[in-house]
């Protein structure tokens, strides 16, 4: 098992590495940060000192050796219009992306899990055929358009909830969340539910073929022959089995939910990194660019990596892979 984690992390660091140069240098070409921060009357003498004073002038390889150095520390220098440290503006803002991620998940396990096994236990009833068909609806909707629906039904017709924002927060020690507060929920769900529309509709077909897989294996046919009621069956037998793809989905998913929660947080006014990250694309603000990108490689790394040990102790046998690897 140490071996196995070792070998994970020594990849993570690998990963971290090649994905740093591949960030900086896509960034290094794109566009020119001193345009978007010098005034249009400035003289190209300003520019240069503008330019001079955020080590733009420097050679590339110089700059990329700083921010490794920088980054080792988890400094990513200041953004380029407020003078802050990148990396406090995207800390920020974390609390409230990982807070959406979270609840949207929550909301698509409950859901996806009860139904793919459902519809895996009972492939040829109206029901399953049913919640299959609502699974690729859940695929084919774009998440702009399931926002705008929600917001049209449930906010602008029925009033029920409001349409922006984050609501009242609660702290836990300097941790801020809206969902230990009413109002918090009350803005929270219309996001979440916009999330996790298309995460369930995934859940719901791997709980399924995954049931359908598990199904016919000696363990379960044992356990009916034993007289075990279906209920305890499906607890202690076939939720434990078919449990690995759900968590490596589950994780997987929840990555990219945080990584790329942007089009969600823009259209609920969602105040977390997504939102940060388009505000400054457009002004070329690039430390904070490069803070969000490298912090949310580290994030999917280690994810991965937790999904990865995760994965080793629900399934022995990739320990005993990687033990003969």
């Amino acid at each position: 098992m140490l071996a196995f984690i070792i070998r994970r992390v020594l990849q993570a660091m690998l990963v971290m590495v090649v994905m740093s140069g591949l960030v900086f240098l896509g960034l290094f070409v794109v566009g020119d940060p001193v345009s978007m921060m010098a005034s249009p009357e400035a003289t190209e003498l300003e520019r240069e000192a503008i330019r001079a004073s955020f080590g733009l002038d420097r050679p590339l390889w110089a700059q990329y050796a700083t921010f490794i150095g920088h980054a080792v520390q988890f400094d990513f220098g200041k953004s380029f219009l407020t003078g802050q440290p990148a990396m406090s503006l995207i800390l920020e803002r974390m609390p409230a992306t990982l807070e959406l991620a979270c609840v949207a998940m929550l909301i698509a396990l409950l859901v996806g899990v009860p139904l793919g096994i459902w519809a895996g236990l009972r492939p040829q009833a109206i029901s399953s055929r049913g919640i299959m068909t609502g699974s690729v609806l859940g695929f084919s909707l774009p998440n702009f358009w399931v926002g705008l629906m929600l917001i049209m039904i449930f906010s602008v017709y029925l009033g029920w909830l409001p349409a922006g924002g984050r609501g009242q927060t609660a702290s836990i020690g300097s941790l801020s969340l809206s969902v230990l507060t009413l109002d918090g929920w009350q803005k929270i769900l219309l996001p979440a539910l916009t999330i996790a529309m298309t995460k369930a509709a995934l859940i719901i077909r791997v709980t399924r073929a995954a049931t359908r897989e598990a199904l016919p294996m000696d363990y379960i046919k044992f356990a009916r022959a034993k007289g075990l009621s279906w209920s305890r069956i499906l607890r202690v037998h076939l939720l434990k089995n078919i449990m690995i793809p759900i968590v490596t989905i589950g994780g997987l998913e929840f990555g990219q939910v945080v990584a790329f929660a942007v089009v969600t947080e823009t259209i609920f006014a969602w105040p977390g990194m997504g939102k940060l990250l388009l505000d400054s694309i457009v002004t070329l603000d690039r430390p904070v660019v490069v803070a969000y990108l490298m912090l949310i490689v580290f994030f999917l790394v280690m994810l991965n990596l937790l999904v990865d040990i995760l994965y080793s102790v629900l399934d022995p046998r990739v320990r005993l892979q990687g033990a003969k690897a």
